[in-house]
């Protein structure tokens, strides 16, 4: 088993001076080493599961550690008042998504995003909405109704949200369009009355993706992959016969 001071130093060790001009475009702030994203996927594919190593990591108060404690830390061990905790040293939108999908794959997932959609603070409110675009699909965590009931309230408070929530609740109509087809039409419908969603994204090539188009070409590429899922098949199925 690794140790934090193990993992700080390969953290600092892969960590480049371009990537630490590069991430305070996105919010992140000192003190961080700049590890890319890929060299976290390195160091974090056998740290997995390791949770008290995942909360030593966020103590440290290092973005790159705090990126990788979300990556290794136990689903099954989140608990609400640990992703609050979490969530106070919060202060920019990729911690905040990857806490959220860390939380998405864990039992309080529901719970959270009931918690905190409707706070006024950004960066809750967005972790609750980035929440519902994580798992909108799932059918054991949201009902149909439940999601009409979200896309109602996108409908009626996007435009007043703070920036960040108006760019998750933009990702949660089109998480929940792709559901079924039933729910889609609200969410086509609302998409067409809201028009394209505003978000600053500051010095970043960022963008806030138009909902149609994109759950438009999110259908097409399942429909293509299932075609071709379907061609194996029946390939397999006579190559056997």
């Amino acid at each position: 088993m690794a140790t934090l001071s193990e993992v700080m130093a390969e953290l600092e060790a892969a960590g480049t001076a371009q990537n630490r001009k590069v991430y305070p475009r996105h919010g992140a702030a000192e003190p961080m080493f700049g590890v890319s994203y890929k060299e976290l996927g390195r160091i974090g594919k056998t740290l997995r599961g390791e949770h008290a190593l995942a909360i030593e990591l966020w103590a440290t108060g290092n973005h790159d550690a705090r990126v990788l404690a979300l990556r290794i830390a136990d689903p099954e061990a989140m608990t609400t008042d640990l992703a609050h905790s979490w969530l106070t040293d919060v202060d920019n939108y990729i911690l905040a998504e990857e806490l959220g999908r860390l939380v998405s794959r864990s039992l309080i997932a529901r719970a959270l995003s009931n918690q905190l959609r409707d706070v006024s603070e950004e960066w809750r409110a967005s972790l609750g909405w980035f929440i519902v675009a994580c798992t909108a699909e799932q059918p054991e965590v949201w009902s149909v109704d439940d999601l009409r009931g979200l896309v109602a309230q996108i409908r009626d408070e996007i435009d007043e949200r703070p920036n960040r929530v108006r760019h998750e609740m933009n990702g949660a109509l089109i998480s929940i369009g792709l559901r079924d087809g039933n729910v889609r039409r609200s969410v086509l419908a609302t998409a067409r009355h809201i028009g394209p969603v505003l978000v600053d994204h500051g010095e970043t090539g960022c963008k806030t993706p138009d909902i149609i188009p994109y759950i438009e070409r999110s259908l097409a590429r399942r429909e293509a992959k299932a075609a071709r899922q379907a061609e194996r098949a029946r390939a397999k199925a006579t190559a056997s016969a």
